[in-house]
């Protein structure tokens, strides 16, 4: 089924072309964009059910117009007909006075080069196979709750099975002098977590599934809830890792971590102009193994990130961060690529029109490689298998990397031994971690869609990121 497009931006269509058209007169490099994004979050577990607003839901308007040196923005809730002449003065004043504030604060402002005429016209309009407005919120929460109790039925050892389910429907249109392009796409993710005790200790595992996809995903899900409430249970006779270097091989999840944190913060090409990303320095140079290729973008994947223009009205593109391990391009917002005299690769994003675009991950992962993984595993004379992630952090001034990850697998003399290690912290220096990698699976890709990714502790967005299986040398503690 198609999503369907805003009826509330195809109103205000009339009025967004005619502010535009106001505001060309007196700028150049005048853009609008319209955003209507309507979702929910529901959650069902134990002690109850909750029911909330997405956290991306959101609708309003942001325009950009070219000040004389650089650009200036004013984002605004409503559009009508009696209030247009006053958004209009309202930006010609932003656009005026923002040099001037600049300049009174001591700052000298940034200066960019004359804006070039950009924006396509095309429309998107994504398939799903359930839309999530054609099923009520009570016939979701039903099917989470059966989820639910078959999760308390199936092992005592659970505290607690929660099931988690979020849609967001994200349409939006941008509008220039000479151009319009709309899209509509939902996004929809089911998680379960799984709380398992025995005496004082306590475990959780979760999983799930996501894409550009509708309420299908409950369906994803339930097929995977026992695996999700046995893993937890088996964390509960996990033992203490003895730090140290080991041979690692990593899952596809945990793979996905790795490339998000060490080249994907790491080449957001806005850190490039505020010379707070060391990749900056190493463009042409080979930053991992020769067997990693490495992609982010839009159009490189089909998840929670794929739509057709970002917030600045660049259209999507498949970016090749690495290409046979040299570090080739990061991924840019339109005006750090324009300040870097770069081509825009269509990753500006906000996380609301109230906030400004950053250059942001869409969909980041390591390409699939040549390698079989039962050969990869014989090949591990004494280490772990990783699995699942629960949190990451990387450092882009200094590539410092930090993944937090659920539990390792031992593995000696090329066998799986049983033996289970919780948590699983993995750091390292990102040129060391990545040149380690000497094996790259010929699995199909996998990528996850589950979370958020904040800018530094804010900014928050939704990215995918995966893989496949990949062997490399790491500290684990």
């Amino acid at each position: 089924m198609k999503v369907p497009f805003s009826e509330y931006i195809l109103s205000t269509e009339p009025l967004a072309r005619e502010l535009v058209g106001v505001l060309s007169e007196s700028f150049e490099g005048v853009s609008l964009l319209v955003t209507d994004c309507q979702g929910k979050k529901l959650s069902v577990g134990f002690s109850g059910t909750s029911v909330d607003d997405g956290l991306l839901a959101e609708r309003g308007f942001v325009v950009r117009v070219y000040n004389g040196i650089g650009y200036s923005e004013h984002s605004f809730n409503a559009l009508y007909a009696e209030n247009l002449s006053a958004v209009a003065q309202k930006v010609t004043h932003t656009a005026k006075n923002d040099l001037a504030a600049l300049r009174a604060a001591g700052i000298e402002p940034s200066v960019f080069p004359k804006p070039e005429a950009y924006g396509k016209s095309e429309t998107f309009q994504a398939d799903v196979a359930v839309l999530p407005a054609s099923v009520s919120t009570a016939e979701k929460i039903q099917r989470m709750t059966e989820m639910m109790e078959d999760g308390r039925a199936y092992n005592s050892k659970l505290i607690d099975f929660k099931v988690i389910y979020t849609d967001l429907t994200i349409c939006k249109a941008f509008y220039t002098k000479n151009s319009t392009a709309k899209q509509a796409y939902t996004f929809a993710t089911a998680n379960a977590l799984a709380l398992a005790a025995k005496d004082d200790n306590m475990q959780y595992e979760y999983g799930g599934a996501s894409g550009n996809k509708g309420v299908e995903v409950l369906d994803e899900l339930a097929a995977m809830t026992h695996t999700i409430i046995d893993e937890a249970v088996e964390l509960l006779s996990a033992e203490r890792i003895v730090p140290g270097t080991y041979e690692i091989i990593c899952d596809p999840q945990v793979t996905g971590l790795i490339a998000h944190e060490a080249f994907g913060h790491g080449v957001e090409m806005d850190m490039f102009v505020k010379e707070r990303a060391k990749g900056a320095e190493y463009m042409g140079k080979a930053v991992a193994s020769k067997v990693l290729d490495m992609h982010d973008g839009a159009k490189s994947a089909e998840n929670v990130a794929t739509f057709l223009f970002d917030d600045e009205g660049v259209f999507g593109t498949d970016t090749k961060i690495i290409d046979h391990g040299v570090l080739k391009a990061g991924i840019s917002d339109l005006l750090s690529a324009i300040r870097l005299g770069t081509p825009p690769t269509g990753n500006g994003r906000r996380e609301s029109y109230e906030r400004k675009a950053y250059a942001r991950m869409t969909n980041t992962f390591f390409a699939p490689g040549k390698d079989k993984l039962s050969d990869m595993i014989k090949s591990v004379k004494f280490g772990y298998l990783l699995e699942n992630y629960k949190s990451g952090m990387e450092d882009p001034k200094n590539w410092g990397i930090q993944c937090m990850i659920s539990k390792g697998r031992e593995i000696k003399d090329g066998k799986l031994t049983g033996k289970i290690v919780a948590p699983v912290l993995m750091t390292g220096y990102v040129p060391d971690v990545l040149k380690s990698i000497t094996a790259v699976s010929d699995d199909a890709l996998y990528l996850s869609g589950s979370g958020h990714c904040g800018k530094g502790y804010k900014e928050w967005m939704k990215t995918s990121i995966g893989g496949t299986y990949i062997k490399l040398t790491g500290r684990l503690g």
